[in-house]
């Protein structure tokens, strides 16, 4: 009892999202076991991981580091096609599918990555709503190269082009990706173990990173820049640091999301999307890791869940929204918050005087 009572509140908070991650596996696997859940329902199991991923990566970057980003899903996308070419590849090379998704997910993080120095460099000098605006801008320019990009695989490898004049492929080759009718055929490898086990393993790298030397210099910066620079740290260093990891993570869910699905097109990976993942983050509660993922996963599965009322559904939709932000902004959390610590703090204590 004395250890739970002396838990620091990054503990707590490191304790509540592992633990959710677990609850949230254990209750689907027994709910599937006992025929509760519909085919509707199982086939959003992936997307919801793939979304817990995308609020807690944006997060780490709107809440922790503090600066707004509208881009999010460019990264998705270059991540989703990405994996796609690489398990493509692999197939008749690496029969084992599991292994193939893990190789996809590490190559589409590189990718990802890659892409959040070449946007972060530039971007993160500017702040507000100019670096929004400019994050918008990269999300809607992936998504236009992709609608050109070309990609097919024959005997002698990989070609690419930009134009759908010339290209051409040996005997024998495939198209993988072909350009606004995006990609077809895919082999369906991403499982709600393989989303649980990326999850985790998003958890285990931002909370840590949270939790370092650099996340606290990453919070500094955000709170005060200049008082940052004045103690030697480097702001931009920091920050680029942020972007890239949120990047790279959203690169690993996009192929999550995208080896879900048969058939995959550019703009599933719009503004919307960009959008959408913002909405779990705040109303999950900007720097709440735990509550990212509680929004990610009762907003994705809600739309579904009011299908019944499909005339009144989206009218629905909008009033849980605004009650939830009204919710959120309006104190109340906080309070029964406070209050249900006290209850706890008052329990914790009765049963160490009846234990003593």
């Amino acid at each position: 009892m004395k250890k739970l009572k002396n838990l620091s509140p990054s503990t707590r908070d490191n304790v509540i999202c592992y633990g959710l991650a677990a609850v949230f596996f254990i209750v689907v696997q027994a709910m599937i076991a006992g025929g509760l859940i519909n085919n509707s329902l199982k086939g959003q199991l992936v997307p919801i991981c793939a979304y817990i991923i995308m609020a807690v990566s944006l997060n780490l970057t709107v809440g922790v580091l503090g600066e707004l980003s509208l881009g999010h899903a460019g990264f998705m996308s270059v991540g989703a096609f990405a994996g796609i070419v690489v398990t493509s590849s692999l197939a008749d090379v690496i029969p084992s599918a599991p292994l193939r998704l893990a190789i996809a997910m590490l190559v589409a993080a590189v990718c990802a990555a890659v892409a959040g120095v070449i946007v972060g460099v530039p971007v993160l000098r500017l702040k507000g709503d100019y670096l929004a605006i400019v994050t918008l801008a990269f999300g809607e320019i992936i998504k236009n190269i992709v609608n050109v990009l070309y990609i097919g695989r024959d005997a002698s490898g990989l070609h690419f082009s930009l134009l759908e004049q010339g290209f051409e492929l040996g005997e024998g080759g495939k198209m993988i990706i072909n350009g606004p009718m995006g990609v077809s055929g895919i082999q369906k490898i991403s499982t709600f173990t393989s989303g649980i086990v990326l999850v985790v393993i998003t958890l285990f790298l931002v909370l840590n990173l949270i939790n370092s030397r650099a996340g606290r210099a990453i919070m500094a910066v955000r709170d005060n820049k200049i008082a940052a620079e004045s103690i030697g740290i480097s702001t931009t260093r920091y920050k680029l640091l942020a972007f890239v990891v949120s990047a790279a993570l959203a690169g690993m869910a996009g192929t999550l999301y995208a080896m879900n699905y048969s058939t995959v097109v550019a703009s599933k990976f719009d503004f919307n999307t960009s959008i959408l993942v913002l909405v779990f983050v705040v109303l999950g509660g900007l720097g709440n890791i735990w509550g990212s993922m509680i929004g990610a996963a009762v907003l994705t599965v809600l739309p579904e869940l009011l299908r019944p009322v499909r005339d009144y559904r989206m009218l629905l939709y909008a009033i849980l929204l605004i009650a939830m932000m009204l919710f959120n902004n309006s104190g109340i959390k906080q309070r029964m918050l406070d209050k249900r610590g006290m209850k706890q703090m008052e329990k914790l204590e009765k049963s160490e005087k009846g234990g003593a």
